[in-house]
């Protein structure tokens, strides 16, 4: 496996999850002090559209790491979770980190 596909992985679990607790602060504004509903709009969409990007990298990632159904899934919805993303990038780059391989690879002629 390349390591541009955790690099990509792991700057979208990042992203992702920052966007996540941008929108929970924006929600608590918008419904506990009646302000901010623009801005929650917009940053609700923006996060939809790079959470979507997330689930094909994190997909991506997990299909060439071969793992089973349910550690895909947890690393899927661990997007959905504040301070989720954090802590299970953490743990999946310590674990892919042995599956990469720098060398180019041979192409056939």
């Amino acid at each position: 496996m390349k390591r541009s596909v955790l690099t990509r992985y792991r700057v979208m679990a990042y992203v992702t999850a920052v966007m996540l607790l941008i929108l929970c602060a924006c929600m608590v504004a918008k419904y506990g002090f009646d302000t901010g509903a623009d801005l929650t709009f917009v940053v609700s969409q923006t996060h939809g559209v790079l959470f979507m990007i997330y689930l094909v990298f994190a997909f991506d990632l997990g299909s060439k790491a071969k793992w089973p159904f349910g550690k895909l899934l947890w690393v899927l919805v661990s997007g959905t979770i504040p301070l989720a993303a954090f802590f299970v990038e953490r743990g999946i780059r310590a674990e892919v980190e042995s599956l990469i391989s720098d060398s180019p690879a041979t192409v056939n002629a």
